[in-house]
C-alpha cells in the first residue's frame, strides 16, 4: 500500500498553467492535473489535496500561515507526510515558522515551489515536487524546504 500524502497547494509558480497568450498564467491546482503531469507521483503516494489560498507568496502574511499549520494539523491525521506548494518569495519565512508552529507534528513537512510552472518543458517543478513526495513519505519528521535537488531545514533556511 502505498502511503498517504496531504498535499497542500497555496499558490506560487509551481500550479500556474499557460492560459491564453503564451505569457499570460493563471492558477490550476488539482490533483488530477498535477498527476496527468507527474504521473511518477502515482508510485510514490495517493494524494488528499487541500486549496486554502492561491496566491502570489510575496503577499501571505503570518495570519495566513498561522492558518496553514492549523490547517495541517487537521488534516493531516491519516497522511505519512504533508507536501505545501508553495511560492518562493516568501517560502523560507513560511518554512521557518511552520518549523516552529509544526514541531511537534511528528511527521514530515515539506514546502516545495519552482522557478517555472509544471506545465512547461523546462521547467524545475516536476523534480521539485518529485522530490518534496519522496521526502514526504520517508518519516523525518520535521519541516523543510525540497528544492533544487536540496533538502534544506525549515527553521534554518533562508532565501538568499
Amino acid at each position: 500500500m502505498r502511503p498517504r500524502v496531504l498535499l497542500v497547494h497555496t499558490g506560487g509558480t509551481l500550479g500556474m498553467a499557460p492560459q491564453g497568450e503564451p505569457t499570460s498564467l493563471a492558477p490550476s491546482p488539482s490533483v488530477a492535473r498535477i498527476l496527468e503531469q507527474v504521473p511518477e507521483l502515482r508510485e510514490l503516494a495517493e494524494f488528499q489535496l487541500e486549496v486554502p489560498l492561491n496566491q502570489d507568496s510575496a503577499t501571505l502574511d503570518a495570519m495566513q500561515v498561522l492558518g496553514l499549520a492549523d490547517l495541517i494539523r487537521r488534516a493531516s491525521g491519516d497522511c505519512e507526510g504533508v507536501v505545501l506548494i508553495h511560492g518562493t518569495d516568501t517560502m523560507a519565512f513560511s518554512a521557518s515558522l511552520l518549523g516552529f508552529l509544526l514541531a511537534d507534528l511528528g511527521k514530515p513537512v515539506v514546502l516545495t515551489g519552482s522557478q517555472r510552472p509544471l506545465a512547461y518543458v523546462r521547467s524545475d517543478a516536476r523534480g521539485n515536487l518529485v522530490d518534496a513526495v519522496y521526502l514526504a513519505t520517508r518519516g523525518v519528521a520535521e519541516v523543510g524546504i525540497a528544492f533544487g535537488d536540496h533538502w534544506l531545514r525549515g527553521v534554518a533556511a533562508d532565501k538568499v
